[in-house]
């Protein structure tokens, strides 16, 4: 779009703003990235909800961006829905060597100290990771010692189960059986597979 501005090896920013819903104002972002030397011509403004995973003014910056470049955003929670989510971004932001700002964190990964930052949330949301899975592994464990079975309940209790089979060996279909069952076709299915 802006060629020339890359031509002498110097990259651009790019401002990226969101807000959550449609009555919210993103103006507040937007002079904050100006004031950093973002040009109004490469602000990407959104007004959608992080936990969207549909964020199409986000994806039009990211595939807008080449080497060089630096995205540069208001806040960490204008451009994450998770800090997995976050880490993810800046992690492919770093392997196509496109720098990242938050204003207002003092995040510049274009720096060894905002480098340092970043990886420091990274190993805190591996860390969180794996006690998630620690406690789960555990928890499992301790309910198969006291003679649980993991995983979720069964979907038919064995009074169905009996009727499922009666009704296979009747050559009812699988929509006829769910039915009756009061069940979806998949259960039906799965049980069909045991």
């Amino acid at each position: 779009m802006f060629p020339e501005k890359r031509k002498n090896g110097k990259g651009l920013l790019i401002g990226y703003a969101r807000v959550s819903t449609f009555d919210q104002n993103p103006q507040l972002q937007i002079d904050a990235l100006v004031d950093a030397g973002v040009d109004i011509r490469h602000l990407y403004e959104e007004k959608v909800s992080g936990s969207h995973l549909n964020r199409p003014r986000l994806k039009d910056a990211l595939e807008f961006m080449k080497k060089g470049d630096v995205l540069v955003v208001w806040k960490l929670d204008r451009l994450g829905r998770s800090l997995q989510d976050l880490i993810g971004i800046i992690e492919d932001l770093k392997k196509r060597e496109i720098g990242f700002k938050s204003l207002t964190e003092g995040i510049d990964t274009t720096t060894s100290g905002g480098m340092l930052i970043f990886h420091i949330f990274g190993s805190l949301a591996q860390f969180g990771r794996e006690l998630t899975r620690e406690r789960t592994l555990a928890g499992l464990e301790a309910a198969r010692r006291q003679g649980r079975k993991g995983g979720r309940p069964r979907s038919l209790n064995n009074e169905q189960c009996e009727t499922l089979k009666e009704l296979i060996e009747q050559g009812k279909g699988v929509s006829h059986i769910a039915r009756i069952l009061n069940t979806s076709r998949f259960t039906v299915y799965r049980e069909m597979s045991k």
